[in-house]
């Protein structure tokens, strides 16, 4: 099936599913994040997330890697260019919405893609061959194109893989997993 559509599609039935349904799903996602080996990741990229549009709330994620004393880096969009800039997110940061409704960092120190060791990215749906179906503005391929060869890059998803995305092209970065709720995962290995 074709992005397009898939983007129709995976919005709708995002869009559907009710709040004690988001509730359960984060859970799992959570738990399986929490059991991930992060022994040797020093700096995590994570998404704010829009809650407009049904994103899974990252705030426990973001408190639990905090917790482990790790790094935190979020990111700015730039619609001009369609790219994003990050920077780290302290305890003090402010986070405020931009004129499209996406939060923020406002008083943040910048950070670059080369510092990061895990990047989690938002998506709609993916495929087996960890593929993605954003929004659809690139702005994730861009960034992830930049990052280390090491750096692992994980989507978080509501929703199984389907088999095949029909018009995956040369920009589109393949993540490196997708965690999605009753997922029987093997632990996700960090090389050290």
């Amino acid at each position: 099936m074709l992005k397009s559509e898939l983007r129709k599609i995976y919005k709708q039935k995002r869009n559907d599913l009710t709040f004690e349904e988001i509730q359960k799903l984060q859970e799992n996602i959570y738990q399986q994040i929490y059991d991930l080996d992060i022994s040797q990741i020093k700096t995590v990229h994570l998404f704010l997330t829009l809650e407009k549009f049904k994103e899974i709330d990252t705030q426990p994620i973001i408190d639990y890697f905090r917790s482990q004393n790790k790094r935190i880096v979020v990111s700015k969009s730039d619609f001009s260019k369609n790219t994003l800039t990050h920077f780290y997110l302290g305890k003090d940061t402010e986070i405020a919405l931009n004129k499209y409704g996406i939060p923020e960092p406002k008083n943040a120190k910048k950070a670059l893609e080369k510092a990061l060791d895990l990047v989690f990215v938002p998506l709609l749906i993916s495929d087996e061959k960890h593929y993605r179906v954003g929004y659809g503005k690139g702005f994730y391929d861009r960034f992830l194109a930049n990052c280390r060869k090491d750096c692992k890059k994980i989507g978080l998803n509501f929703f199984k893989p389907i088999s095949k995305i029909s018009d995956i092209n040369e920009f589109d970065v393949a993540l490196d997993d997708v965690i999605y709720p009753s997922l029987l995962l093997s632990k996700l290995s960090f090389p050290t």
